[in-house]
């Protein structure tokens, strides 16, 4: 009677399960992702090879310019010429690093500020006041140009340091201030209301709590504010003669009436790209979580 019941009770043994047919791939299909690897192996090409070509042109002797070989020796002519030689750009590039990073530092604080409270509190105009931010990025740089011009001569800060990081700062703190208020917008309100309670106050709450909870969109808008005031190029054409020219400005020096010293031209293209390449390898972890840390609440 025992082994009846047992065997009543026993659950039955599960059935055996049917077996996983592979997905049979049609040649349709199978074409289709060919065609994608193709697509995507041609936009690869066309956008790295303009870059490798550079890099290659910039080692290369001047006998070598015009040549399509990739095998060659490799020289450091080209960088000796625009770094204390004949077509000297040193001066330039200190000038852009002290223009960018000054920039930089004094606009993250500022637009981090401004985030804050466009995200925080509702004071009047505050909708038309962000509205009139956003409205400045699609001015155009060439209807502005004149004014500062006109401004900065009077004040007699024409060809200065100082000339060129306040026009950058007017164009970088409106977008990273628009940019970081998605970040804002995302943090969760009950942490700053759980610190409010335990007595931490305004700039505390901002330094200890906002800073680090935004530390990704901060990455993001250090990069977009550098490269932004990296690639000007307008503005310090206008503001900007010999003491305070530029980089990007400085290369059309090596446009001369006998030709485009193409081989300097590349070393200082190349200069130009690589502190955008090094501060996006640094912040690359970083950079897709601080793109859509706004997107969504």
């Amino acid at each position: 009677m025992t082994d009846l019941t047992e065997r009543a009770v026993r659950p039955a043994p599960p059935a055996p399960a049917a077996p996983v047919r592979a997905r049979r791939v049609t040649p349709w299909q199978r074409a289709g992702r060919t065609l994608r690897t193709l697509a995507t192996l041609a936009i690869l090409f066309f956008v790295l090879f303009p870059v490798l070509w550079l890099a290659l042109t910039a080692f290369k002797p001047a006998s070598e310019v015009f040549s399509t070989s990739v095998v060659f020796a490799p020289t450091m002519d080209n960088f000796a010429e625009i770094l204390g030689g004949a077509s000297d750009l040193s001066r330039s590039l200190v000038n852009s690093v002290l223009i960018a990073v000054a920039t930089t530092l004094i606009s993250i604080p500022l637009a981090l500020l401004a985030a804050y409270a466009f995200s925080r509190f509702r004071f009047p105009g505050h909708r038309a006041m962000l509205l009139a931010i956003v409205a400045t990025q699609f001015i155009p740089g060439v209807a502005i140009a004149l004014p500062f011009l006109t401004l900065f001569r009077a004040l007699g800060l024409i060809d200065t340091h100082l000339s060129l990081i306040v026009v950058n700062l007017s164009l970088v703190v409106p977008y990273v201030t628009w940019l970081l208020k998605g970040f804002v917008d995302g943090l969760p309100i009950e942490i700053e209301e759980a610190a409010r309670l335990d007595g931490c106050g305004q700039v505390t709450l901002l330094w200890r709590m906002i800073t680090p909870l935004a530390a990704p969109g901060i990455f993001v808008s250090v990069v977009f504010s550098f490269l932004l005031s990296w690639n000007e190029f307008l503005f310090p054409t206008f503001l900007a003669r010999t003491e305070a020219s530029t980089l990007p400005v400085a290369l059309m020096t090596l446009v001369q009436p006998e030709g485009v010293a193409w081989g300097p031209m590349a070393a200082a293209g190349l200069l130009v790209m690589v502190p955008m390449l090094a501060l996006s390898l640094l912040v690359r972890k970083h950079f897709a979580q601080g793109m859509t840390m706004g997107a969504v609440k």
